[in-house]
């Protein structure tokens, strides 16, 4: 971080920074393809959360009632 600090960016140009060093290594063609595999492993994500939110609900319901 203090490298990014030296050269006074904030996070919106370290994103930035990212991006265009993501995009020359695997050049236009592979990025829709990453950008798909990151948006399913996102829903992947989010399902799993979801389910695990719905378990603990059904713990906490279930012990409720003893």
């Amino acid at each position: 971080m203090f490298l990014f600090q030296v050269f006074g960016l904030g996070p919106s140009e370290i994103l930035l920074v990212v991006l265009v060093v993501v995009l020359l290594v695997l050049g236009p063609k592979k990025l829709p393809e990453l950008a798909r595999a990151i948006g399913k492993s996102f829903g992947e994500v989010k399902k799993g959360m979801k389910e695990t939110e719905e378990e603990e609900g059904k713990k906490k319901a279930g012990k409720g009632r003893s």
